[in-house]
C-alpha cells in the first residue's frame, strides 16, 4: 500500500513539474514576444523621429521658394504635432495613425517640387531629400520587422494554450503598423495660388 502511495505521489510531483514547467515556459515566450514588439517599435520611432528630424530644415527650404503654400506647411505642423501627442499618450496604434497622417502631409510637400523647378535644383534641398528618401527607405524596412513581430505574437497569443499564458504574463495583442490608404493616395496640391512674377 505505502508503495502505491509513493508511486501516486511521484506521478503527482511529476505532473506538476511538467505542468509548471510548461507555465513558466510559456509564460516567458509571452514575455519574450511582448518585448520584441516593443523593441521593433523603438526602431521605427527612431526612424520617425530621424524623418521629423529632417522635416524642419525640408521645410525651411521650400518655404524659401514657396513661401504661399501656407495651407501644405500647416499640414506637416498639425500632423507632426498629432505624432508627438500620440507618443506622449503611449498608445502606440494612435503613434501608427498619426504617423500614416503625416507620410501624407509629407508627400504634399515634396509635390511642391513640380511646381517649382528652382527648388528642384537647391542643392540643400536635394541633400535633404536624399536624407528623407533614405529615412523613409530605413523606416520602411523597420516597419516590416515591427509587423513580423507582432504577427509573432498575436499568432502566440491567439493560440489555445498562448492566450492562458499571454494572460497570465498580462500581454496583450499588437496592432500592425498599416500605411493608411490616405497615405497610399497620389497628393493633390493647388498650385493656382502661386505667383506669377516668381
Amino acid at each position: 500500500f505505502t508503495k502505491v502511495i509513493g508511486i501516486i505521489l511521484v506521478a503527482v510531483l511529476g505532473g506538476a513539474v511538467v505542468v509548471g514547467g510548461c507555465l513558466y515556459s510559456g509564460y516567458n515566450r509571452a514575455v519574450g514576444f511582448d518585448e520584441e514588439v516593443k523593441s521593433a517599435w523603438a526602431q521605427v520611432d527612431n526612424q520617425l523621429q530621424r524623418r521629423f528630424d529632417l522635416i524642419d530644415n525640408l521645410v525651411a527650404t521650400v518655404k524659401g521658394f514657396a513661401a504661399q503654400e501656407q495651407d501644405v506647411f500647416l499640414g506637416v505642423a498639425k500632423t507632426r504635432e498629432s505624432y508627438f501627442q500620440a507618443k506622449s499618450s503611449g498608445s502606440l496604434p494612435d503613434q501608427a495613425k498619426a504617423a500614416g497622417a503625416f507620410e501624407s502631409a509629407l508627400s504634399r510637400l515634396l509635390v511642391l517640387r513640380e511646381a517649382y523647378p528652382e527648388l528642384k535644383s537647391n542643392e540643400s534641398f536635394l541633400k535633404l531629400q536624399d536624407s528623407l528618401e533614405g529615412t523613409e527607405n530605413r523606416l520602411a524596412i523597420e516597419r516590416q520587422r515591427y509587423n513580423d513581430k507582432v504577427k509573432l505574437l498575436n499568432t502566440f497569443a491567439r493560440g489555445v494554450l498562448g492566450k492562458l499564458y499571454a494572460s497570465l504574463a498580462g500581454v496583450k495583442e499588437a496592432q500592425y503598423f498599416d500605411v493608411p490608404e490616405a497615405a497610399k493616395a497620389e497628393p493633390k496640391v493647388d498650385f493656382s495660388k502661386k505667383p506669377t512674377g516668381g
